[in-house]
């Protein structure tokens, strides 16, 4: 098995690098470093971290009719809300690749994957693990050594939660419409926290 995800890493790993751009390419590698580190710290397979960071945003690239099209593929509804911003769908569509092109089947995986931008109330760890390597990657602008440590001192949940508000912050500053459901996800995770 360990040389399956090997293999699988490899694949996706070409195939991002050869679909996005390489500043995206470049995060996709130090988001995948940053989930296999978490993995290691909170008891999940850091193989399956890196292959899940490796292609998280395998088609972020790709063009609006294309994304939604691909994301509509997982047997979901694509929401009004999405239609208006189809690049939000690139996690639904990386799912989806992984699925038909990759045949990956781990649920895990392709949740962690798909919802790595908005997340979902009931995330899986290995889908917390995946949107807060994006978040809190080595090349976000507030993403310091003390950042990261003072974040990774934290239980899983407590950090989710943590990061969760933070980003909800700052799309909010920014005068950006908020995901649907994002105040009932608050509200959700808000109880696990230690």
């Amino acid at each position: 098995m360990k040389t399956d995800i090997i293999k699988l890493i490899e694949q996706i790993d070409a195939y991002t690098k050869e679909h996005v751009k390489e500043k995206r390419y470049e995060h996709s590698v130090r988001v995948a470093e940053m989930a296999a580190r978490m993995c290691r710290q909170y008891g999940l397979d850091e193989n399956t971290g890196y292959l899940a960071g490796i292609g998280h945003d395998m088609c972020k690239d790709m063009d609006e009719k294309e994304l939604i099209e691909t994301a509509a593929e997982d047997g979901e509804p694509v929401t009004s809300f999405e239609l208006k911003r189809p690049k939000l769908l690139h996690g639904r569509a990386a799912a989806v690749y992984m699925k038909e092109k990759f045949e990956i089947t781990d649920f895990e995986i392709l949740e962690a994957v798909a919802h790595h931008t908005s997340g979902k109330i009931g995330m899986c760890d290995l889908a917390k693990i995946i949107f807060l390597a994006d978040k809190i990657e080595p090349g976000r602008p507030q993403s310091t050594d003390e950042y990261r440590n003072r974040l990774l001192a934290m239980d899983l949940d407590t950090l989710f939660y943590t990061v969760f508000v933070e980003n909800y912050e700052y799309v909010k500053n920014k005068g950006f419409e908020i995901y649907p459901g994002t105040d009932k996800m608050l509200e959700y995770y808000k109880e696990f926290v230690k």
